[in-house]
């Protein structure tokens, strides 16, 4: 099968894409399979009804959570992160750009541990004006889903809530982008785009890193 009508394609070259077009079909069926088994997981615990915080006050986890399923990312930003994660704050760039077509089927919520007019404030800075960000304030909310440890630092997050049949809040899924020893970083890299289209290059990602503010080198690259 081709993809291009392109001359000048060496046999070699052909051979080879054809490999890798079957192994991208295989890594896309395992992603499928991976899908299903996080999809299929059995009912999680019974989850405390948090008390977080916004701008107009207190908001709890069973006001958040609707019929509908509700991800929570835990943006790096508070206690002893002085300063937002570049990482984090790439991630939820990205979110606020596609927030109206998530909405259509799950609800969506960043939580920090920063105050929230920290929070607000550095919002409006991003242009982050489709999402609902939240403070966890004192909560364990962090801590209990590892996000926060006890001397307050933070690791980036992700979790899944769910409503039940009977009505009760459950916690569905979390991950974190520690997977095992030798993998640090790399747990949750489905949530962007970035590295996916890096690799389509034959360059690859290489050393790239998130940024708060790339200066001139983006805007450059348009002229």
């Amino acid at each position: 099968m081709r993809h291009t009508d392109l001359t000048g394609e060496s046999a070699e070259y052909v051979a080879a894409r054809e490999d890798l077009r079957l192994a991208e079909i295989e890594l896309m069926r395992q992603r499928e399979r991976v899908a299903r088994q996080r999809r299929d997981l059995p009912p999680g615990p019974v989850v405390p009804n948090y008390v977080l915080r916004d701008g107009n006050g207190p908001v709890t986890l069973d006001e958040l959570v609707t019929d509908r399923p509700l991800i929570v990312y835990h943006l790096m930003y508070g206690k002893r992160q002085t300063t937002p994660c570049p990482m984090c704050t790439m991630w939820i760039d990205g979110f606020n750009g596609v927030a109206q077509h998530i909405a259509r089927n799950v609800d969506l919520a960043i939580v920090a541990a920063a105050e929230p007019d920290d929070l607000d404030r550095y919002g409006r800075e991003r242009g982050w004006d489709q999402l609902r960000l939240l403070s966890a304030g004192d909560s364990t909310f962090k801590r209990d889903l590892r996000s926060e440890d006890e001397d307050g630092n933070q690791d980036s997050t992700v979790s899944v809530f769910v409503r039940d049949d009977d009505g009760v809040v459950r916690h569905h899924y979390t991950a974190h982008p520690r997977m095992a020893e030798d993998i640090q970083e790399r747990g949750i890299d489905l949530l962007a785009p970035v590295w996916h289209l890096l690799d389509l290059t034959p360059a690859g990602r290489g050393d790239w890193y998130a940024g708060l503010d790339y200066g001139r080198l983006v805007s450059g690259s348009r002229t």
